[in-house]
């Protein structure tokens, strides 16, 4: 029975990132790039993890699995916001210009 439930966590995580990898292909620009890798690749990679502590169910993995999505948890939103805001000041600075030049 883990041996299925470990299964439907890995196929769940490996679609979700599989989703993640064509929005990142797919769709037009950045923000949009952005919000396919950032919110379906945590989810998969969170499932994988998720797979592995059911699989291994040792404490020593499981505490490693806690930390690790708490990392990406984390982490993932602040580094999308960071790029998001990056990409708006380049842009502005962009258009600053254009009106400068007209």
């Amino acid at each position: 029975m883990i041996d299925v439930i470990v299964g439907l966590f890995l196929i769940a995580g490996a679609a979700f990132v599989l989703i993640a990898a064509i929005g990142i292909v797919r769709l037009p620009d950045l923000l949009t790039r952005m919000h396919a890798s950032t919110k379906a690749g945590t989810l998969g990679a969170l499932l994988v993890m998720v797979g592995l502590a059911f699989y291994e169910g040792s404490g020593e993995v499981v505490s490693k699995v806690v930390a690790t999505s708490l990392f990406l948890l984390l982490t993932a939103p602040i580094a999308a916001h960071m790029i998001g805001r990056a990409h708006a000041r380049v842009m502005q600075k962009l258009k600053d210009k254009e009106a400068a030049d007209d």
